[in-house]
């Protein structure tokens, strides 16, 4: 698989921002989505916001809509995740994952099978 990596993590005051990005071994990610989830202590790992490089279409959790905002640089070849609005419950390990589409779209940001090591995200 495709080798991810994360920046951006770091501690922040409720209503700020933190930009987080994701880079990869080769390029294209090795397929076609690239997502971002997250998983805080004790709790279930969350899908946040998936992008389908090949038609720039997205995907955002009802708990990140409005506020996080996924997109490509394409002369970088990274992927962000813009978080605006933080609030104490964004607290967490934020990761980003890769896959292939699957009959023509891209499946839910948990079964990707790329995953990169996580930042953490504080908010407080």
């Amino acid at each position: 698989h495709v080798q991810l990596v994360e920046s951006g993590g770091g501690s922040v005051q409720a209503g700020g921002s933190l930009r987080l990005s994701c880079g990869a071994s080769g390029s294209i990610y090795g397929g076609a989505c690239v997502g971002w989830l997250r998983q805080a202590p004790g709790k279930d790992r969350e899908g946040l916001a998936v992008l389908w490089l090949g038609g720039a279409q997205t995907f955002y959790a009802d708990s990140v809509k409005g506020r996080f905002t996924i997109y490509r640089d394409t002369a970088k070849d990274l992927v962000y995740l813009q978080m605006n609005g933080l609030k104490p419950e964004d607290t967490a390990m934020y990761y980003c994952a890769a896959d292939q589409l699957y009959g023509g779209s891209c499946r839910d940001v948990l079964d990707f099978p790329a995953r990169g090591q996580g930042t953490q995200v504080t908010v407080s």
